[in-house]
Parts: C-alpha cells; structure tokens; sequence
C-alpha cells in the first residue's frame, strides 16, 4: 500500500510521485505533486511564458497585439509542448498576478485625417435622413387617426 503524503496547501492527500518537469529534470515530493495536480507550468517556465508573452503577439505571428488566452494556450503548446485547457490558462495567469484586461478602443493603426475624411465626405451620403415629426397613432389600421 503506497504511503500517503499530505499536498501543501490544497489539503488533498495523495501518494508520493516523481514527476518529471518539461526540462527533463526530476522533481519529488510536494512540488512534483502540486505541478501533477494544478497542471500548471513551473516557476521558471512560467518565467520563460513571461519572456515570450513580453515580445508580443506580433513576434509570435498574430496580426495584433492582444494576447487571448487561446492564443496563449497556442503559445504553451508551441513553445513548450505543453496541452493545457483555457480555463486551466486562466486560473493559472491569476495565481501568478495577471488579470485580464480590455485593449483601449483606439487603435494603434488608426489614421485620424482618413477618419475626419470619411465622416466629412462619406457619412453624409450614407447617413439616413431624419424623419420629419408628424401626426402618429398606435392603430395599424387607421394611421394617424386621432
């Protein structure tokens, strides 16, 4: 019968394990299992995640540069070769302090003088006309019955 060993903070008792990192290095004991368990990426991979996260999007081929968490998941799979689900992503960028965030509305290829020009020259002429006020009613059968 395997010894159990207790896992840290999460409390779950499970029996001892040697895993091995995606460095090839052998790691045992309560760390092997808490990277077995969460499915996350180890302290110096995650530094290296944030090495690569750093460069940007663009660096890695996308044409922008949000980073989304699917492609994240594709960088992890790349770079590491590593599977790993979007929620596990998620839970894993917040253990370690990041969270999410909404790119600003402008964005960094916007070209004000095309903009004022187009609203200038184009939206007028694709712009509806206002509708002129006038005597309403509710009936579909005796408009403007009143």
């Amino acid at each position: 019968m395997p010894r159990l060993a207790p896992l840290g903070a999460l409390g779950v008792l499970l029996a001892p394990v040697l895993a091995e990192n995606l460095l090839g290095v052998l790691v045992e004991g309560d760390h092997a299992l808490a990277a077995v368990r969460l499915g996350g990426l180890s302290n110096g991979l995650f530094a290296a995640l944030e090495g690569e996260l750093d460069k940007g999007a663009v660096a890695h081929g996308w044409p922008d540069q949000r980073w989304t968490l699917s492609r994240i998941k594709t960088l992890i799979g790349r770079r590491f070769h590593k599977s790993m689900s979007l929620s596990g992503i998620a839970q894993m960028l917040h253990r370690h302090g990041w969270s999410h965030q909404v790119p600003a509305r402008r964005a960094l290829e916007r070209d004000d003088e095309a903009v004022a020009g187009w609203v200038k020259e184009t939206w007028p002429q694709v712009k509806a006309p206002r509708r002129h006020s006038g005597p309403t009613s509710s009936s579909k059968t005796k408009p403007a019955s009143r």
